[in-house]
């Protein structure tokens, strides 16, 4: 297997401190969630969305992957962390073993960065059907992105 865990991009957290990505709900970045099949290799040190290994067009997913929505920053305790809606492509026939996180919006000097690397744990497969991504729990803990 090519994707050997979760990672946010070491890039990613250089970007946060210089103001590149804004998780703002209303009037943000967007950020999308691309799949990958088990020939991406991809790790902390990843920068950008890439084609390459991507999964293919399939129903409605489509290269570069779909829009996160409802990115809602916040906080509790020392954590700050953000979350996403679940994503869904329907009708689609993938397997796909990752995915990137990554901010599709133009950002200074840098095209399509990603923030973060996420390893499926194997092969996740749908055939003419509904392939959903569902987040964890937004809090401290468990939030898809977190700072403590």
């Amino acid at each position: 297997m090519a994707f050997t865990g979760n990672f946010m991009c070491t890039s990613f957290k250089v970007q946060i401190l210089e103001g590149v990505h804004d998780f703002r709900t209303a009037g943000g970045d967007t950020f999308k969630l691309a799949l990958y099949d088990n020939s991406a290799s991809f790790t902390a040190a990843t920068t950008a969305y890439t084609v390459t290994n991507e999964v293919a067009n399939s129903g409605s997913y489509a290269a570069g992957g779909g829009t996160l929505t409802s990115v809602t920053p916040t906080s509790s305790g020392t954590t700050a962390f953000t979350d996403f809606a679940d994503l869904s492509f329907t009708s689609a026939t993938i397997t796909a073993y990752g995915a990137l996180i990554y901010n599709s919006t133009p950002t200074h000097t840098y095209t399509n960065p990603t923030v973060c690397v996420l390893d499926f744990g194997g092969a996740k497969t749908s055939t003419n059907w509904t392939f959903t991504i569902i987040f964890p729990t937004a809090d401290a803990t468990d939030a898809i992105i977190r700072i403590a």
